[in-house]
């Protein structure tokens, strides 16, 4: 696969803010490897490569294990994620997926049962996040090195 442009060499103040944003996300007061885990199954309803090799390498290194990688995409049907998780899971998948229902009822208040309204918005921006990543390098098809 041959890179279309590198936005980063193109446009290197567009990336200032979304820097900033990773810098803000990285005191978030939400766990690392949730964090991950958010932004590898997001990266995969997205078909990211370059986000889905860079953050299940990240995964790997905050100490993720290779099952739970792997059964991420089943997250529904694995025994392997815990109720707080599967909330995070079910509202990347919604957010990710705006378009087709929004973000219901059911699984705000499920978020919210789980986590203080900070780390909802928190997790929300975690969201937000790794889709504009996303979006930029499936566009581009930038490749992770």
């Amino acid at each position: 696969m041959k890179e279309r442009i590198n936005i980063h060499q193109l446009e290197p103040k567009a990336y200032e803010p979304l820097m900033a944003m990773e810098r803000y996300l990285a005191t978030a007061d939400l766990d690392h490897k949730l964090k991950e885990l958010i932004k590898i199954r997001a990266s995969q309803i997205n078909k990211c490569a370059y986000c889905l090799d860079m953050h299940t390498r990240d995964a790997r290194k905050a100490g993720e294990t290779e099952q739970r990688i792997y059964a991420l995409s089943a997250w529904e049907e694995s025994p392997l994620f815990t109720e707080q998780e599967r909330a995070a899971l079910a509202l990347t998948e919604e957010v990710t997926l705006i378009a087709e229902h929004g973000v219901c009822e059911k699984t705000y208040q499920n978020v919210r049962k789980h986590f203080t309204d900070n780390q909802v918005a928190q997790l929300i921006m975690v969201i937000a996040q790794i889709n504009t990543w996303n979006r930029m390098n499936v566009s581009t098809k930038q490749v992770y090195k």
